[in-house]
């Protein structure tokens, strides 16, 4: 294995890392610039949507870009982006600014994520074998380094918007310094009908139509990310209001959640490379079905701590097969294919939680969580889609040179 791949590999680790970083510093700064612009929490979340709107954008523009002048400058330029806008919510004095400033880094997140994530199947075709989840294990760790940071700036007496630019001036050198450990772009089999480049030469030329098996994977991927937006979102509330759990205990909903979600990423390669992507996501899918319901049916708060665990190491490998199978059915739109799947997931992320308030007002909430739980055995039972398909699975390793 040459050096140079190793290093690429590395790379793409730092921009997961960063990229969780620069999101979950955004995120624990929420309650600070909510109180300085005067908005209530129904209009933060009305705002949020232009984040994820922004980020949907971001994506779309960015998977394709990718495939045009290779993911070694997109991804780079992505982070440098997303660590500029990071201070705008900080600087943020009405809604008005809060509502540009949320769309301006949504945009640059979204391009981070989808171009990052393209070179990680570039990385995995190189490697030959799974190291997609590992990459999304990482983007967790940033998480946790911004809810540390954060913390010890908000002891300090930070401002949200003094905060944010030191976090987002750190990321913009961070983004720059691995750029050169990146895969260089490798050149790709003339499909049958026309190419980007001959787009290019003739704007007329017609475009290659999405095949259908993509299209399933952003099902997959929407139905597997509502039930982590669900997590996020729901789980302490669950604890908190159905179970009567203590404020610090039910915060364990979600921690013992994002425990196990982690160590299954972890995992999750090495269990891909011995029974196969479809089998990570087939079972995956089931145990977390079953874990979503305990929570749902369960009475007791540490039954449902152990419903969490289990929906997280359930869910935990289910994304990354999805934007490795994307990636790799077609390498010439590795960065479109995965846009597609990851955009589509993203607004499923957006939605659950949004969805199982409306049930809400139909039904308990614990009892809402039976609708994640249905989607994980949907996707269970069509798992098989990840073992069809021409360029499913890493090819040998190629003298890629950066």
């Amino acid at each position: 294995m040459s050096r140079s791949l190793r290093a690429a590999r590395v790379a793409t680790f730092v921009y997961f890392v960063l990229n969780g970083t620069l999101m979950g510093m955004w995120l624990v700064q929420i309650p600070a610039i909510e109180q300085r612009v005067g908005i209530s929490n129904a209009t933060l979340g009305s705002l949020l949507v232009l984040l994820g709107l922004g980020a949907f954008i971001g994506m779309q523009f960015a998977g394709r870009l990718a495939d045009r002048i290779g993911t070694r400058v997109v991804v780079p330029a992505a982070g440098v982006l997303c660590g500029a806008a990071l201070v705008l919510p900080g600087l943020a004095r009405d809604p008005w600014t809060l509502a540009g400033a949320l769309l301006v880094f949504g945009f640059g997140n979204g391009c981070l994520d989808v171009s990052m994530n393209t070179h990680a199947v570039h990385v995995e075709k190189a490697y030959n074998r799974p190291v997609m989840s590992a990459f999304h294990a990482t983007f967790s760790v940033g998480g946790v380094i911004a809810a540390i940071v954060g913390a010890q700036a908000t002891r300090a007496g930070m401002s949200p918007a003094t905060t944010l630019g030191a976090a987002g001036a750190v990321g913009i050198v961070i983004a720059l310094l691995p750029a050169r450990s990146l895969l260089a772009p490798a050149p790709t089999s003339p499909a049958p009908e026309s190419t980007a480049e001959e787009r290019l030469r003739d704007p007329g030329a017609k475009r290659r139509p999405v095949p259908g098996r993509i299209w399933i994977l952003a099902a997959l991927a929407l139905m597997c990310m509502l039930c982590e937006g669900v997590a996020n979102d729901w789980s302490a509330l669950e604890a908190k209001h159905i179970l009567g759990a203590p404020a610090a205990t039910a915060s364990f909903a979600y921690g013992t959640y994002a425990a196990t979600m982690t160590i299954g990423r972890l995992l999750a390669d090495r269990v891909s490379r011995r029974f196969g992507s479809a089998a990570v996501l087939r079972y995956g899918a089931a145990a977390g079905a079953v874990g979503i319901t305990v929570v749902a049916l369960s009475p007791w708060i540490w039954t449902a701590l152990a419903g969490w665990a289990l929906f997280g190491l359930g869910l935990s490998g289910c994304v990354p097969q999805l934007f490795s199978a994307a990636g790799h059915a077609d390498p010439a739109a590795a960065g479109a294919n995965v846009s597609r799947v990851a955009g589509l997931g993203y607004l499923g992320m957006l939605a659950g939680p949004a969805l199982i308030g409306w049930m809400t007002r139909l039904m308990a909430l614990n009892h809402t969580f039976l609708l994640p739980a249905l989607l994980l055995v949907i996707a269970a039972a069509t798992a098989g889609i990840l073992r069809s398909g021409i360029g499913r699975e890493p090819e040998p390793a190629m003298a890629q040179r950066p």
